[in-house]
């Protein structure tokens, strides 16, 4: 994901050092079920769509608007998926973040999903049993989006948290 203007200037007088931040995904479908999912520029792994709220945005303005710039899809939202802290993230450029995170369920409503920022090398539609390889959270998002459980709360294994 691009780095917010605003967290360039955080970085400026933090650092490298851990970044509490808020953060936005969504899993979308559309009329067939299927999953959009983006391959990123950086690591060239598949993912959900996700990124940072800008200050004073609203979590579900800031993923709408994350999905349509980095996919070109006009999306709905219908319902709040998950919500808590991601294990901590190292960038190449030894940036460290650690996300509070909304996960939204999304139905597409307008749009042909296509690359439509740099942050992606590839947009596609996948059908749920023809998925490329996800981490276990995003497949838990996903799976939760199709059970129609309420939203949960959820929190890395211990190992994978942050000390003090």
């Amino acid at each position: 994901m691009a780095t917010p203007d605003f967290i360039r200037e955080l970085r400026r007088s933090a650092g490298h050092q851990l970044l509490w931040l808020p953060g936005v995904s969504a899993v979308v479908l559309d009329e067939r079920d299927r999953v959009l999912l983006v391959r990123r520029s950086d690591s060239g792994a598949w993912t959900l769509i996700g990124g940072i709220p800008d200050p004073g945005e609203e979590p579900g303005e800031a993923i709408v608007r994350e999905v349509y710039e980095e996919t070109a899809v006009r999306v709905a939202l219908e319902r709040v998926l998950s919500v808590g802290a991601t294990p901590p993230v190292e960038y190449p450029n030894g940036d460290r973040c650690q996300y509070m995170s909304i996960c939204f369920l999304a139905r597409w409503t307008g749009g042909t999903a296509r690359v439509n920022d740099d942050e992606s090398s590839e947009v596609g539609w996948f059908p749920l049993d023809g998925l490329p390889p996800l981490d276990g959270l995003q497949l838990e998002r996903i799976a939760r989006a199709r059970s129609g459980e309420a939203a949960t709360w959820f929190a890395p294994p211990v190992s994978e948290r942050v000390s003090g």
